[in-house]
């Protein structure tokens, strides 16, 4: 998850440190810090870490060492909001030129494509510098990597566009050459879409091709999610039954490699979670709104009570309403006060705004 903790000037927060702090105290193996960025160029949101030059070194440190309890590993998810960069601090850029309603983004020079890998190589160097356990590269939910894979985003001409294959081709050089920084020990994990879930975007039958590539390169896991957030687009949960949402996907994605599957959303009871991992079908099982519920639930469904989280239910909600709403709960589980949470979606949705506007202004002070 994105979990919008950072200082605004892309530097850890003690709030944040204490968040997975309390995620590992509570029997997680592992935490992926959502949307952690290599260039303050094209970030998600103002919230986001920078690893780079300007990061603090003692508090990525502090932050690292903090999550690793009994076992714990914390990893950073190495992103580029591409298209989705936002409009307040970036000047988007995509694997090619958009201009679909909110979104507005020029098209990437072949030289800039080329300089990806070795972006990604540098955040890792200092992800690894600064004591992180492993990384993840982020290649789902409609940004920068997530769009070269869609050929609704990807209309590129040149050796990036066209076949799976091509457009895949970024991502398994990003793969190779964060690899060959990290050595052969650290682990690498990769988080893809199932499908973009629009029309014109990438298919289950092209993610099954990319997972078949990656099979063939030296990435330690496959988190498998799906959804982008492109202005309008269904969430992933849309339509998707109950259950996990991509299960019948990890299915078929199981018999094209043998590297270690993770499937995250969806997951809300601990028979769910045992039955995927018992029939083989994944290896990992990755959960996000319910650890903003109950920061020990493994704990708890590993000691066999099986309690299950307390899902709220709400009714018309604002647009970006409920991921609102979860943020600032992960707000008030980083400081201590998720007892004394009242606030309602208009409430977090003004909140979860007022702050990242406030950020804005700190992260161009920063960053320019």
């Amino acid at each position: 998850m994105s979990d919008s903790l950072a200082d605004g000037r892309g530097d850890p927060t003690a709030a944040q440190m204490r968040l997975y702090e309390r995620w590992a105290q509570g029997g997680i193996a592992l935490s992926i810090i959502g949307e952690v960025q290599g260039d303050p160029r094209f970030p998600e949101k103002p919230g986001n870490l920078v690893l780079g030059e300007s990061s603090n070194q003692q508090t990525l440190q502090s932050l690292a060492g903090g999550a690793s309890i009994d076992g714990s590993h914390l990893w950073p998810q190495l992103g580029h909001a591409g298209a989705l960069s936002h409009p307040p601090i970036s000047r988007a850029k995509g694997p090619s030129a958009l201009d679909v309603g909110e979104v507005q983004c020029e098209g990437m020079s072949t030289d800039e494509v080329r300089e990806l890998p070795h972006l990604f190589a540098r955040t890792a160097e200092c992800a690894m510098a600064a004591g992180f356990s492993g990384v993840q590269i982020h290649a789902a939910h409609g940004f920068l990597l997530s769009q070269f894979l869609s050929p609704l985003f990807n209309r590129r001409t040149d050796g990036y566009g066209g076949s799976i294959e091509a457009r895949c081709r970024v991502v398994i050089d990003v793969v190779d050459r964060v690899r060959s920084v990290v050595g052969p020990a650290f682990p690498i994990g990769i988080k893809i879409n199932a499908t973009d879930k629009l029309q014109g975007g990438l298919t289950q039958d092209d993610a099954l091709e990319v997972v078949r590539l990656l099979d063939g390169t030296s990435v330690d896991l496959i988190d498998i999610s799906a959804g982008t957030y492109f202005p309008g687009a269904k969430a992933a949960s849309d339509g998707s039954g109950k259950g996990p949402y991509f299960i019948d996907f990890a299915r078929r994605a199981r018999a094209r490699t043998n590297t270690p599957l993770m499937l995250t959303g969806g997951f809300k009871t601990r028979e769910q979670a045992a039955d995927a991992v018992a029939s083989g079908t994944i290896d990992v099982v990755g959960l996000a709104r319910a650890m903003v519920l109950d920061p020990r639930l493994p704990e708890t469904w590993l000691t066999g009570g099986g309690r299950d989280p307390d899902f709220p239910r709400f009714e018309s909600a604002p647009p970006g309403g409920i991921t609102a709403w979860y943020t600032m709960r992960l707000t008030a589980l980083a400081e201590d006060r998720e007892d004394v949470f009242t606030l309602d979606l208009a409430s977090a949705v003004r909140a979860y705004e007022d702050r990242d506007a406030l950020r804005c202004e700190m992260w161009r002070q920063k960053f320019g």
